[in-house]
């Protein structure tokens, strides 16, 4: 489930200052890779080159990797399947979970001190930029490449690629995701897309929308008509709207790259603000409008967890924001809400375009881990086949990162209770990428364009309000 939405300013701060700090220190290299990292330009060795002969599973019999994870239902899919990788190479492994209020700062401070007090974590796609420029990340493409460290089942081939390139990236600012170090694995992802509430549906005689147009038009519709159905206090649709990044990133992100915007344009490696472009403008006015019209009345505090609620007990007809997020409203018994809510990939753009933003759970390695042969097999594991079939179909571990899985009959199977899931995920799965300009002020440019979408949403001009968002992330980029 998608629960990385609350207020990350802590972690902004953090994570900025210890950057900042540790790159004065002697530790870093003038490239600014860090400590023993490899930028996966061919520059320096990697631990992975100790590791020769046959690949053998038991090769680190004997070892305990230490664990850092989220709590999340990926994390309890994990624990509840380590005995298996126990079972299989010998290694055990000891895990801390700590709720994501404070996940991230435990994350950053051990990465920033050099300690290595964990070998292995959970971190978002996001993260990379933030972690892997200071060189906190083990890039993980020469453990890959290494036939004697990784073993032939493990099949890169069988990774939906856009997940592999979402975390590989060459620690510039403003250059595209797919090229460079590998500095995480994809374990677990979620697409941005529409839930809706069939039954309202149903009493109103309406369709999903498939253009942004018709979207705005059906929330207005069903937030005027529903009471009169029989859904007293229900709106048309459920949208973040809290001063985060994380109101940016799902069901807005995904409608504005649908209609072919950019965050920031990218010229000579120098980033230029591009979200007050008079498309830009135009759009954001639309969406503002649409939530005004259709959406909750207080909208500037809704995170994930207000849109998900409200979709499951009846409040929302509809929820543009993460599959999981509807989903753990719509399995049988889980709130007022399920067996009525179905899934469609939302609104196309003008061209007809399904572009989709993701958010991607994966895992990493710390570049100082003193067992990193270990560590990487318990990535190799935990990114496998068998327990990713596993953790889909005995746990909540939804939205496979392998294609086999998301294709395995009884996977499917486990799903076709929810109307529209499967075939909405495969229509949007290979069109779904990070819509962002990777660069390490990510965090703080989107928290300041959610102040400013809240600031347009209240009824002030929004070319103005955009253009002075523009001119201050300007100096702070590129």
């Amino acid at each position: 489930m998608d629960r990385h939405v609350h207020d990350r300013r802590r972690f902004l701060a953090l994570a900025g200052a210890l950057a900042a700090g540790t790159a004065a220190t002697p530790l870093l290299s003038a490239c600014g890779t860090g400590f023993g990292g490899n930028d996966g330009n061919g520059d320096g060795g990697s631990a992975a080159d100790d590791v020769t002969g046959a690949f053998d599973w038991k090769r680190e019999k004997g070892t305990t990797v230490k664990a850092l994870l989220n709590k999340h239902p990926y994390t309890d899919a994990l624990i509840a399947d380590l005995k298996s990788f126990t079972e299989k190479t010998g290694i055990e492994v000891s895990y801390d979970v700590f709720p994501e209020d404070n996940y991230f700062d435990k994350l950053t401070v051990d990465l920033s001190s050099g300690r290595a007090s964990y070998d292995v974590f959970m971190l978002g796609a996001y993260m990379v930029w933030q972690y892997g420029p200071p060189g906190w990340l083990e890039d993980l493409g020469p453990w890959m490449r290494n036939s004697s460290a990784t073993g032939a089942e493990w099949d890169r081939a069988d990774f939906f690629p856009n997940l592999l390139r979402a975390d590989q990236w060459s620690l510039k600012a403003g250059a595209p995701l797919g090229r460079g170090g590998q500095y995480a694995l994809p374990w677990g992802w979620e697409t941005n897309v529409v839930a809706y509430n069939t039954e309202v549906f149903r009493r109103l005689g309406l369709k999903p929308a498939e253009s942004f147009e018709e979207l705005r038009e059906l929330a207005g519709v069903i937030k005027r008509k529903a009471p009169g159905a029989g859904f007293d206090g229900m709106y048309g649709i459920a949208v973040r709207g809290s001063r985060s990044w994380a109101t940016i990133h799902p069901g807005f992100m995904t409608m504005y790259a649908r209609n072919g915007l950019r965050d920031f344009t990218v010229d000579g490696g120098r980033l230029t603000p591009a979200m007050n472009s008079p498309e830009a403008v135009a759009f954001t006015e639309d969406w503002a409008a649409m939530v005004k019209q259709g959406g909750p009345p207080s909208w500037t505090s809704y995170t994930w967890y207000q849109c998900s609620s409200d979709l499951g007990a009846r409040k929302a007809a509809m929820l543009f924001d993460a599959d999981t997020a509807a989903y753990f409203q719509a399995v049988k018994g889980a709130s007022p809400a399920s067996g009525k809510i179905a899934f469609h990939p939302g609104p196309k753009g003008p061209d007809g375009s399904l572009a989709t933003n993701m958010w991607i759970w994966s895992l990493g390695m710390n570049a100082r881990s003193r067992r990193k042969s270990a560590s990487w097999l318990f990535l190799q594991w935990a990114t496998g086949k068998e327990h990713l079939r596993r953790a889909a179909l005995a746990h909540h571990h939804i939205d496979p990162v392998r294609r086999s899985v998301s294709q395995d009959g009884a996977y499917k199977d486990k799903m076709r209770h929810l109307p529209g899931f499967i075939e909405t995920f495969e229509t949007v799965a290979d069109q779904t990428k990070i819509q962002f300009t990777p660069q390490a002020q990510f965090f703080d440019a989107t928290t300041s364009w959610a102040a400013a979408l809240q600031e347009i949403y209240g009824g002030k001009d929004a070319k103005s309000v955009l253009d002075g968002l523009a001119g201050d992330l300007k100096p702070k980029v590129g």
